[in-house]
Formats: C-alpha cells, structure tokens, sequence
C-alpha cells in the first residue's frame, strides 16, 4: 500500500494493494486484474493517470498507445476519458489484449495492434495524441525517433510520456549504491525531465508543455516492484538506497506543433545503377 490511509470499516475484508490517495482514478481497478496485466516495471495505471493531468483528453479522440504492454494504459484511457486507443505493442500478443479489452467493456474503443515502434502503419496525421507509458525509453532517444512519430500526429496534437528517469542526469562514475543496478540492467537509457525536454525542444518539432518529476516516485517505484517483482531484489535494493536522490518518474509533454518541418524516414531512393568504367587508363 502506498501511504494509504486506513480503509473505512464496512465489516467486509478490504483489498488495498494497490491503492494509493495520489491516483483516485487507479483505485476503482482491481488489484488482481492489474497485477495480471504486469508487462513492465511500473504500475501502468498510476503512471497513465500522472500523464493524463497533463494533457487535454476528449471523448472520441483518436490516441495511439505506445508501447502499451498488455494493454492496461489502453484499457484504462477508454474507460477513463472515452477515447478511442490504438493499443500498439511490439512484444506483446494482440489477440490477447483485444480479450482484455472485452472483458473490461471496452473493445469498442481499444484497437490492439502488433507493429514494431519504428515501423508504424498509420497515416500521417491521424492521431489527436500520442501516448508512451515506461517505454519511450527504448526507441524515443534516437535524435531522429521525434521526427517520425510526429508525421502520425495531427499538427496540434499531443504527444506525452511518462517513464522510469532520473531527477537530474547522472555521469560518470555512477553514485556506489546504483552501481550493482546499473551493471545488471545498464539503464543508460534512462534521463531526466529537463534532458527530455532538450531533446524534443531542440527539434523544432514540439512545443513543450510539461516535463517535470512525480513527486515521491521513488517510493511509487519500490511499492510497485515489491508486489509485482519481489524477486528483483537489485532493483529494489538500488531504488530502495537511492531514496530519491536520482531516481524515480518523470513526464514530458508537448504539442506538434503546425509549422514543424518534417521529412519521410522511409522514403526510398530510385535504382539508378549504370555500368561505368572501373579503372583508370586502357582495358
């Protein structure tokens, strides 16, 4: 329980992994159908909740879900705000998150799709919003990554995510009490609020709105681990010394913004080829 305060007596035997006074929204799900939907090292819900108070999500909207795991983010922005989620995963089985979504009541707005986040098949422009819940990580720090997955984004629209980071960036040589962590999970990855806002502000592309660091998110990240991963004791050892000295969440979000100049990665260049001289001189 993450500084719950005691459950009210109903004379019913109370389930409160899970809740936490930070994310009311969260607390309606059942602890059992989240920790069935474990795909990564947060608790989506939490996280998704965190990202939506800083964007604008209307009911309709169409919003891609990066990197969605088994779809629990997806789920939880349909019921939540009524938008319609394209739940997009590499790793994870799309039939088997278009079950999930149907047993939550919300297929009618959940679309699973499996496509590989450099290799996405939408048109230009057909997003209102763009989402990435403790995935970005992975793809989003390619300096040319922004430019691509804006091109899905109508000009205007939001892109936001929200991830495992540091408060501040960490060099050289990594502070003792990560050191272990580091080596076994090599989180190089991993960046501040204030390196995610350079990295899209200098693009060109985005106007930033928000990017800071949820408060307490270390003790958010250790509760979490402990329910859903208690035998990944180095993480939780590492998290757990940190006390929030470097680690913890942090969210970006920006809008693409109308005059943003952006080219195709995937055109492809015309076969040209001719046969020429190879060497100087006669034969």
């Amino acid at each position: 329980m993450v500084g719950a305060p005691d459950p009210p007596d109903r004379g019913l035997a109370v389930d409160d992994r899970l809740f936490s006074p930070r994310f009311p929204r969260s607390n309606a799900y059942h602890p059992d159908w989240v920790l069935a939907g474990v795909g990564g090292g947060a608790n989506p819900l939490w996280l998704t909740e965190w990202l939506a108070e800083g964007l604008d999500l209307r009911p309709e909207m169409r919003v891609l879900d990066l990197g969605c795991g088994r779809g629990l983010s997806s789920v939880f922005l349909r019921r939540e705000f009524g938008v319609r989620v394209w739940a997009t995963d590499l790793w994870f089985d799309p039939t088997e998150n278009l079950h999930r979504a149907r047993d939550a009541g919300a297929a009618d707005g959940v679309f699973p799709v499996r496509a590989d986040a450099r290799m996405l098949p939408f048109p230009a422009g057909f997003f209102d919003a763009v989402v990435s819940v403790d995935s970005f990580m992975y793809y989003g720090t390619d300096d040319l990554y922004l430019n691509s997955l804006a091109r899905f984004v109508r000009p205007g629209g939001q892109v936001g995510v929200a991830l495992a980071g540091f408060l501040t960036e960490i060099d050289d040589p990594v502070p003792a009490h990560l050191a272990g962590w580091w080596a076994a999970e090599m989180p190089y990855c991993l960046h501040s609020a204030g390196w995610w806002r350079r990295h899209w502000e200098r693009t060109g592309i985005l106007d930033v709105t928000l990017a800071d660091t949820l408060p307490d998110g270390w003790q958010f990240w250790r509760d979490w681990l402990k329910l859903a991963a208690p035998a990944n004791e180095t993480e939780i050892r590492a998290v757990e010394a940190d006390a929030g000295r470097h680690v913890g969440y942090v969210r970006a979000v920006g809008r693409r913004r109308a005059d943003a100049q952006l080219f195709d990665p995937l055109m492809s260049v015309p076969a040209e080829y001719a046969l020429r001289p190879l060497l100087r001189g006669p034969g």
